[in-house]
């Protein structure tokens, strides 16, 4: 007897210091959760949970709940599936038990019985979108993953690691660097994540090397990168400007992401500084997108005002940082569920990952896109295999074709997220342009405004080569016009037909100076005569067109000879050329007091441009060709000398013609 009642009384000691114990771990996890550290969190409730006794089923079922909602917010589906399980085992599930275990059922694909729990979420939730949208992608994902899409989809091994990496952006004139997020062993800092259990993460890149293949993903060695969470990042269009999300960890604060921006000085991007959208402190402000014309951010937010738990807001951009309000999407974008990770296809089209669309588990990637009449917008899910069971989200396109690389949790039994590539061969058309000077080279700081009558009305920036590429459509006319200041500005009128593969088109945009005079290539006299030859009018249609275009400027036309000949003789016949040219410029309704003709004979022999010189080695830039300088160099060289030296040029007298009335007014 006097054993069985020290057994007893040891018994009881046990199940009170277990009890005492998983009390303690349930206030340890409820600290770490306060904060946002849900592994950490989700560790001292897998204790809590053990130490108590199976008997005490109401407070195991309670315990099931906090352990549940951790591993939810930490992709930890199978884990999470357990706990919600015990809840429904312990009779503590409540009306969203069964909606969240649905939800991480989507998440494994095991549909049937997450079909069957939002059945059963709908009886005790009868309004609730999320179930119902839940309910629908539960019957409709086995026929999507039946279906299939044109997408082909490849895990990218080159670019992943044994941890964590998304968020994946390309970067550079020729899409030659790939930004992403990443958690492996290089990043700054020690100390592992409460909220994920691995490193913070850092941004990373990878280089295509000379042919074209990329190289082993390196660390950004400057400031960019802290011993905070770093990554999601997005450009403005000219590459200069990088957004990014930061989020910083303090041990008694709830932790709120920020959106900061890095400058590119040369090839080195800067420390990152915070971008505030709102006075708003207690938001968080995630995932930043670039419009393709760079007049706004979009941005993922749970700030008040929002239809769901984190929508996709905008702001506009302006010179020094935003400007203005946020204005939220509203629907048929957001959803009482989350929308995240916007992106911008270069055609417009706006990409964004979402858990309250119908999709098939988790994070689906979606598409909106105007509508054929531009009032509406429609939503686009575009199946499997682009879209899982799993998190899909972060895309990023190599150019206008339907191809890049995106990041997905699919195949991970820890939930870690991992660089994937995609590619749906779809026709896509193109136009490419070249700006650059008229006997010149390129222009990077050249604007092109591209408008077409489908209500088409862009604003292009050009690379550092001078060229852009952009998507049209067939049947759409559409007008171009290059400009750049200090140039005359040059249109073009674009419409193509349909075609059965991709294509591109070619136009080449040669601006004139309005600092310099400009040769007029092709015009041709007979011989020792002003009489117009007819292969000139090609050229000098040209030029009609090009004062069409700029109908508040005014030339000077002029006309100039070799050194042979008396000067008396040369001045005359340079200016009844140049009086031809003007002449026929004249009869294509070119009004005569915008030209001015000048016949220079011999006085101005022709300055070298670099350009120039290239063609031909023997001359140099900045060689003036003078009688005594052609005198100096052989008999071929000489003859081709005297060629550049006859030649017609006009130069921009005025750019305000028929601005101003006669007393200055406009």
């Amino acid at each position: 007897m006097k054993y069985i009642f020290s057994s007893i009384i040891i018994g009881v000691l046990a199940l009170a210091l277990a009890s005492c114990g998983a009390d303690t771990y349930v206030k340890k996890g409820d600290q770490h959760f306060a904060i946002g550290e849900y592994f950490d969190a989700a560790e001292q409730y897998k204790k809590a949970y053990t130490n108590t006794p199976a008997k005490d089923r109401k407070l195991r079922g309670l315990r099931a709940v906090k352990l549940a909602e951790c591993y939810r917010r930490i992709n930890a589906s199978q884990k999470a599936i357990a706990a919600y399980n015990n809840i429904i085992r312990y009779n503590q599930a409540d009306s969203l038990t069964h909606l969240r275990l649905a939800q991480q059922l989507m998440k494994t694909g095991n549909y049937r019985l997450a079909e069957k729990n939002f059945a059963i979420a709908i009886d005790s939730l009868p309004n609730s979108t999320i179930a119902k949208n839940g309910l629908a992608s539960a019957k409709l994902a086995p026929q999507w993953k039946k279906n299939g899409s044109a997408y082909q989809v490849k895990r990218e091994n080159m670019f992943n690691s044994r941890r964590s990496d998304y968020s994946p952006m390309l970067a550079g004139d020729d899409n030659d660097r790939l930004y992403f997020s990443s958690t492996r062993s290089q990043t700054k800092g020690d100390e592992l994540s409460g909220i994920t259990g691995t490193k913070t993460a850092d941004i990373f890149f990878s280089q295509k090397d000379e042919k074209g293949k990329w190289t082993k993903p390196q660390t950004i060695d400057t400031e960019l990168n802290s011993a905070y969470d770093e990554g999601a990042c997005a450009f403005s269009p000219d590459g200069r400007t990088m957004y990014l999300t930061q989020c910083s960890s303090d041990p008694s604060y709830p932790r709120y992401a920020v959106i900061c921006t890095s400058q590119r000085a040369d090839a080195i991007w800067g420390k990152s500084t915070p971008l505030v959208i709102s006075k708003d402190t207690l938001s968080s402000f995630a995932h930043p997108a670039v419009s393709p014309d760079g007049t706004w951010l979009y941005f993922t937010s749970d700030m008040p005002g929002g239809i769901g738990g984190l929508d996709i807001w905008r702001i506009q951009l302006g010179k020094d940082g935003v400007i203005g309000g946020v204005e939220n999407l509203g629907r048929p974008i957001n959803t009482e569920g989350d929308e995240m990770f916007p992106t911008f296809r270069p055609n417009g089209d706006l990409y964004f990952s979402s858990n309250g669309h119908p999709g098939m588990g988790g994070l689906d990637i979606f598409i909106a896109k105007r509508s054929a009449d531009g009032k509406n917008i429609d939503i686009e899910h575009p199946g499997y295999p682009l879209n899982s069971e799993a998190d899909d989200f972060g895309m990023t396109f190599e150019g206008l074709k339907n191809q890049g690389f995106f990041s997905s949790n699919r195949g991970d039994a820890r939930g870690w997220d991992h660089i994937f590539s995609f590619y749906n061969p779809e026709i896509v058309q193109t136009v490419t342009g070249w700006v650059y000077e008229k006997d010149g080279y390129e222009l990077p700081a050249a604007i092109v405004y591209m408008v077409g009558n489908d209500g088409t009305n862009l604003k292009l920036n050009v690379k550092g080569d001078g060229s852009f590429t952009q998507q049209i459509k067939p049947g759409v006319d559409y007008v171009l016009l290059g400009t750049c200041k200090g140039y005359l500005n040059h249109q073009v009128q674009l419409t193509v037909e349909p075609t059965n593969e991709s294509c591109d088109t070619v136009l080449q945009f040669p601006l004139a100076s309005i600092m310099a005079p400009v040769l007029i290539d092709n015009i041709f006299y007979d011989f020792d005569q002003a009489t117009l030859r007819p292969e000139s009018m090609t050229s000098l249609d040209e030029l009609v067109k090009l004062l069409n275009e700029n109908p508040n400027v005014t030339i000077e036309l002029s006309a100039h000879c070799d050194y042979k000949g008396s000067a008396a003789y040369n001045k005359q016949l340079s200016q009844r050329r140049a009086e031809s040219v003007v002449k026929y410029l004249i009869e294509k309704g070119i009004a005569h007091d915008r030209l001015t003709p000048v016949g220079y004979g011999k006085d101005k022999p022709k300055t070298i441009k670099k350009k120039v010189a290239e063609k031909y080695p023997f001359l140099k830039a900045d060689d003036v060709l003078t009688e005594e300088y052609i005198k100096s160099l052989k008999p071929d060289e000489q003859e081709i000398s005297n060629q550049l030296n006859r030649r017609t040029e006009f130069r921009v007298l005025r750019t305000t013609y028929h601005l101003f009335d006669n007393s200055g007014r406009p």
